[in-house]
């Protein structure tokens, strides 16, 4: 079996996985699409897709979707709004009409970004620094930080 192009990265997300299913240029899909592993659109696809792994949007794809992934590595266009648990990057020719929610974004200098991003990381917020006890501040009229509500 003939080895599938991989898609060049600057990040973990298809940095090293090895491409599992392809939809390739040419073939077009509608629906709910749930996978494991990665996966590598070049084709049409419109719906809906999930997974906790990588999915791929070659340069010429055109996915019509809402897309909650692991990560999402965009040379194609997308329309729909992205949740990515790991990240999300897009490369030249990219083009992305939609939100995007991800605790790590990779834009390249030439794609077209049209929507919202909004970054968290994916753990906890880190804790304030600890502020030695018994001593004074000179700098006085602030109150100590509330504590961090759950």
């Amino acid at each position: 079996m003939p080895a599938i192009p991989q898609t060049p990265t600057t990040g973990e997300a298809g940095a090293t996985a090895q491409v599992t299913t392809l939809l390739g240029r040419g073939s077009e899909f509608e629906g709910k699409l749930a996978f494991e592993g990665t996966v590598r659109v070049d084709g049409k696809l419109s719906g809906e897709i999930f997974t906790e792994d990588v999915l791929i949007v070659g340069e010429g794809a055109e996915v019509n979707a809402e897309i909650s992934v692991g990560s999402i590595v965009i040379q194609g266009t997308v329309r729909g709004n992205i949740v990515a648990k790991r990240g999300v990057e897009i490369h030249t020719p990219g083009r992305v009409r939609g939100n995007i929610n991800t605790p790590s974004l990779f834009v390249e200098k030439g794609v077209l970004f049209d929507g919202q991003c909004q970054m968290e990381p994916g753990g906890p917020a880190p804790e304030p620094p600890h502020r030695p006890s018994g001593k004074a501040s000179k700098a006085g009229g602030s109150a100590p930080p509330a504590p961090p509500s759950s």
